[in-house]
């Protein structure tokens, strides 16, 4: 009798659920310092400084956020470490004190400028005081620079923390935007219209000073006002080195 072999079936029955095979993890990019603070970034350019937590930080790397803590202590020290990296990117030229006004200008220009890249890192300069290596590399530029100038050690010291808050002022405008009085989305320049539409309303004989320098009021764009303020702290720094007293005999 010639055997006739049945055909094999055992492919087309499933298997048992305990059995299937569970679907692979993604690989984890390993934590380090570096990894956290680059997904601090992308958390803060999505979301802005409000959206920053360690809970967000450990789901946008696939962890946990107890992980996180072996690398970073708490959200304080991350912040740190988010902003020198920041800092770390602001070049810092050798100080040249004959061109010290120049130098001024040109280290805060490009400091907004790095930080328009980075949204929301501005803001969490406000209301602590940054520190980390590339902090006090700057610090120490920026002393070399104005006492070689001859700004008196006070305003020198001073002046690293008034542009410090200028930078971080104008950041925050730069990453939230215009904000309407009204609730409804406007443009800058349709806020711009608006309130310079109520100045005009008012009574001229009041607010005679308002009426005469509406224009200027309402002049120039982002980087211009920015620009200008830079030129108004430099005088007036460099208004300390013309009091300075003599030095004695």
């Amino acid at each position: 009798m010639i055997s006739v072999m049945e055909p094999d079936t055992t492919a087309e029955i499933p298997e048992p659920p305990w059995k299937a095979s569970r679907p692979e993890r993604q690989t984890r990019t390993p934590l380090s310092r570096e990894a956290i603070v680059d997904a601090a970034l992308r958390v803060l350019e999505r979301e802005g400084p409000d959206g920053l937590s360690m809970r967000r930080l450990a789901d946008e790397l696939g962890t946990g956020a107890a992980s996180l803590y072996w690398h970073v202590a708490n959200k304080d020290q991350l912040i740190e470490l988010v902003v020198d990296r920041v800092l770390s990117e602001i070049s810092v030229p050798e100080p040249d004190p004959p061109r010290w006004r120049e130098q001024s200008v040109e280290w805060m220009l490009e400091a907004r400028a790095v930080l328009l890249r980075h949204p929301g890192v501005g803001a969490l300069t406000l209301g602590r005081i940054p520190i980390g290596p590339n902090t006090v590399r700057w610090v120490e530029w920026l002393l070399a620079l104005l006492r070689g100038a001859g700004v008196p050690d006070p305003i020198a010291a001073y002046a690293g923390d008034l542009a410090g808050l200028y930078l971080g002022a104008h950041a925050l405008e730069d990453a939230i935007g215009p904000q309407s009085p009204t609730g409804e989305p406007l443009s800058g320049e349709e806020l711009a219209r608006l309130i310079r539409g109520y100045f005009e309303s008012l009574p001229a004989d009041r607010f005679p000073n308002i009426h005469e320098t509406i224009d200027q009021l309402f002049a120039g764009d982002a980087d211009q006002r920015f620009r200008l303020g830079v030129e108004i702290i430099v005088r007036g720094i460099a208004s300390y080195i013309e009091d300075a007293p003599a030095p004695k005999a």
